[in-house]
């Protein structure tokens, strides 16, 4: 009955006494099962609250190769607890909610992909962590907003560059280092839908504040940032900046940690061209403290992949850790 709930919903779908102290619960079970907690910027604030890891794409990747944990439940999207169990094929990894996608992964599908490679021999193909592990398999080195300048620029000058999925941070590392990349058209459904013109006119209302933004944005939104960088350069940024005021283009989930580091300053979240205040990853925010606490409890849904899968991805993963050193 189980397995059947979990197939249809992507999760377990188990009835949970609302007088529960989850946090006592979660804290409890991970005692007892030796299990950590990795979570995303940009999961709801309870669930950074009660992880053992806060991080961007890099950092979580470290985290999951390094752990010694038995279970590590990963607090975010599905490629990213995919990437953990490539580097920790060892361990139990589990992820509150299988429906937890990527639109920028979905916008590469590997069989395209590879057919994409073959019409562009003689290429470095490199690609963002934001992909699935097939398409991992068909990379040389994966990079993260915080390291793709560093390792683009570790190329020879000699070698031609793919780089995928995100064409807006494509184009972003071409305008930093110069070197010329042919881009596979893909992007991330939250940083493309930023309104320049509200932001503008939230720039007009409140003189002063900083526009900062994830290179995933579209240009035109980089072209009028104060800072750019990945989310953890973001946050770093706010906490040593003197400035008071800060309009955020990423997603909001990394305003929890902002507030928090910094009580005394003000952020506001950058909005789309929906009728939305804010703008919110969907797939991000399928996972819940109820949800982990399910998952955890009867250590399901769980990432099983093929060990020939998981081998040939790990090779362009393992690459980027030892150029990030």
């Amino acid at each position: 009955m189980e397995s059947l709930v979990l197939k249809e919903k992507g999760y377990l779908e188990v009835d949970v006494d609302p007088t529960l102290d989850l946090f006592a619960e979660i804290s409890k079970l991970k005692k007892e099962k030796n299990a950590i907690v990795l979570a995303h910027y940009y999961q709801d604030a309870d669930i950074q609250d009660i992880a053992d890891y806060i991080g961007d794409s890099l950092g979580l990747s470290q985290e999951a190769a390094k752990t010694n944990a038995d279970i590590i439940v990963f607090a975010g999207v599905h490629f990213m607890a995919e990437t953990a169990k490539i580097l920790s094929p060892q361990k139990k990894v589990l992820l509150p909610d299988l429906r937890a996608g990527c639109s920028l992964a979905d916008s590469c599908p590997a069989d395209r992909f590879e057919e994409f490679i073959k019409q562009h021999p003689d290429h470095v193909v490199i690609s963002y962590v934001n992909c699935s592990a097939e398409v991992k398999a068909l990379t040389d080195i994966v990079v993260t907003s915080s390291n793709a300048e560093k390792i683009v620029n570790s190329v020879p000058k000699d070698k031609k560059i793919i780089f995928a999925p995100d064409k807006n941070l494509g184009a972003y590392i071409i305008k930093k280092t110069g070197r010329q990349m042919v881009l596979w058209n893909g992007t991330c459904m939250v940083h493309e839908i930023f309104s320049l013109e509200k932001i503008i006119k939230i720039k007009e209302k409140n003189l002063g504040a900083k526009l900062i933004a994830h290179p995933e944005c579209d240009n035109s939104i980089l072209e009028q940032a104060d800072f750019i960088g990945s989310t953890t350069a973001l946050l770093n940024f706010t906490i040593k900046s003197p400035d008071k005021e800060f309009i955020v283009a990423t997603e909001t989930g990394i305003l929890h940690q902002m507030e928090k580091a910094s009580p005394d300053k003000i952020f506001i979240p950058a909005p789309p061209t929906n009728n939305c205040a804010c703008n919110d990853c969907p797939h991000m925010k399928l996972n819940t403290l109820e949800k982990l606490y399910v998952c955890l409890k009867y250590e399901q849904p769980e990432i099983i992949m093929p060990v020939e899968l998981m081998n040939k991805a790990r090779k362009s993963i393992t690459r980027m850790l030892e150029l990030s050193n």
